[in-house]
C-alpha cells in the first residue's frame, strides 16, 4: 500500500494519472487541510472534485491511508447485490496509490435543510439506510472483502474521560448532573448490544439531499461493527433541527421496516458521551464548538433531550420520610 508524499495538487494528479489517466491533466484544486488536525496523522486525508463530476479521496499519512482502503473494501462489498441504497457509485480505486473516485452527486448537507423538511419524511428515508446496512447480510459481505470488522473507529469519549476532564467547562451547577448522567449511561451500555455492521459517523455532514430526497451517504472510513443504535447518536439535539424529531421518525421508521425495537436509552447513552466529548475536545483544543455554542449551553441542550423524551437520567437520592413523633437514636447510644 502506497499514499501521496503530501497534501498538493502535484502529488494528486501523479496518483491520477496512475488509477485513472483519462481524469489526469486538467485543473484540480486541493483544499487546504484543517490547521485542527495537522498534528495527527490519522486525520491526513481530504477529496478534491475533479473533472467537475468525480469526486476523489486521497490521504499522505499510513494511518490515513488505511482508513481511506478500509472504505474502499466496504463500499466494494456494500455495491454488490443486496446492493445497500444511497452509497457512492465507485468508478475507480486503488491502493497503490490509494485513491478512492466515486460519482460527484448535486445536492446539499442535510444540516442545511434540516429546519426546512419535515422529520418524518427524513426519517424514512433514513430509516430504509440503516435498515440495509444494518442487515447482517452486509456485514458478512463487507468482512469477506475487508477482513472481520472490529469496533466502530471513531469511539465516543469515555464516561472516565468526561467525569475526569468535562468539569472545568460546565457551570457549577451542572457538575454534579454529570457525574449522575455518567453513572447512567454506565448502567444503561453495561450489557453489549448486537453488534452489526454500521456507519460510525452518521451525522449531517455525511449525507447528500436535494430537494427533500437522500441521495448518498459517504464517508464509511469509520464503519465497523456497533449496535444499531450507535448510528443514532448524532441524531438528538439541535444540530439536528429543534428537539427530538427527527430521532424519533428515524425509530419508528426503522422499526417499521426491520422489525426490530430501538432503545432510547442506549442513543442516548451513545449522545451523551458524543455530544460532550466533542464540547471537551474542542474546547481543550481552543476551537469552536461546530454550533458556536459553548459547553455549558451543550449540557443544557441534552438535559432538554431527555425532558423531551421522557428520561431521567439523573435521578436524585429518595429521601426517607421520618416517621411522626419518633426521635432518632444517636448512634452512640
Amino acid at each position: 500500500m502506497r499514499w501521496l508524499a503530501e497534501c498538493s495538487a502535484e502529488a494528486l494528479g501523479e496518483a491520477l494519472r496512475v488509477v485513472a489517466p483519462e481524469l489526469s491533466g486538467g485543473p484540480v484544486t486541493v483544499p487546504v487541510p484543517d490547521p485542527a488536525v495537522k498534528g495527527d496523522p490519522l486525520w491526513w486525508s481530504s477529496s478534491a472534485v475533479v473533472g467537475e463530476r468525480f469526486i476523489v479521496k486521497f490521504a499522505w499519512s499510513r494511518p490515513a491511508a488505511l482508513r481511506l482502503a478500509h472504505e474502499i473494501g466496504v463500499l466494494t462489498a456494500l455495491s454488490r447485490e443486496p446492493r445497500v441504497p444511497f452509497l457512492p457509485e465507485v468508478v475507480a480505486s486503488s491502493t497503490d496509490p490509494v485513491l478512492l473516485i466515486t460519482r460527484l452527486v448535486p445536492g446539499v448537507s442535510l444540516f442545511e435543510i434540516i429546519s426546512s423538511i419535515d422529520p418524518d419524511r427524513v426519517g424514512r428515508q433514513l430509516a430504509c439506510f440503516l435498515a440495509a446496512l444494518h442487515d447482517p447480510s452486509a456485514r458478512q459481505r463487507a468482512e469477506a472483502v475487508a477482513g472481520t470488522l472490529g469496533s466502530v473507529r471513531l469511539p465516543p469519549a469515555t464516561t472516565r474521560t468526561l467525569r475526569e476532564r468535562f468539569g472545568r467547562w460546565a457551570r457549577p451547577d451542572q457538575r454534579r448532573v454529570i457525574m449522575r448522567w455518567c453513572d447512567w449511561c454506565d448502567a444503561v451500555l453495561a450489557s453489549p448490544g448486537l453488534a452489526v455492521l454500521v456507519h460510525g459517523d452518521l451525522h449531517g455532514n455525511n449525507q447528500v439531499w436535494d430537494h427533500g430526497k437522500l441521495r448518498l451517504v459517504v464517508d464509511l472510513e469509520t464503519a465497523g461493527a456497533a449496535e444499531p443504535e450507535y448510528d443514532l447518536r448524532h441524531f438528538p439535539g439541535p444540530d439536528m433541527g429543534p428537539g427530538v424529531e427527527l430521532l424519533v421518525a428515524v425509530m419508528r421508521h426503522y422499526q417499521w421496516v426491520t422489525g426490530r425495537h430501538l432503545s432510547t436509552d442506549r442513543v442516548m447513552a451513545w449522545h451523551l458521551r458524543t455530544a460532550l466529548g466533542d464540547a471537551l475536545w474542542r474546547s481543550e483544543a481552543g476551537i469552536p464548538l461546530t454550533d458556536h455554542r459553548t459547553p455549558p449551553e451543550r449540557v443544557d441542550d441534552l438535559a432538554a433531550c431527555f425532558t423531551m423524551l421522557g428520561i431521567d437520567p439523573a435521578p436524585r437520592a429518595r429521601q426517607v420520610p421520618r416517621r411522626p413523633g419518633r426521635k432518632r437514636t444517636p448512634d452512640h447510644a
